[in-house]
């Protein structure tokens, strides 16, 4: 008999999605209060960042959930 436990790997992948999800979250209330409040050049910053720290991060999330499934799939 097999337990529905979830595997190490399930449980960071997790986790990953959680916070990264937050940190958008996070910067969209920055970019929406810089807008609203007229200091403009920090959402030039913000969107720097974004695309500089974000992206590479969501490829390599979205890698681990490839890696997930496959693993998962196959257990």
């Amino acid at each position: 008999m097999t337990t529905n436990k979830d595997t190490l790997l399930f449980r960071l992948v997790a986790k990953s999605i959680k916070y990264f999800l937050l940190m958008l979250f996070g910067f969209a209330i920055v970019y929406v209060i810089s807008t609203v409040l007229g200091t403009v050049h920090i959402n030039s910053m913000l969107v720097a960042i974004l695309q500089a720290v974000f992206g590479p991060l969501a490829v390599i999330l979205l890698c681990l959930i490839t890696i997930m499934v496959i693993v998962e799939s196959v257990r």
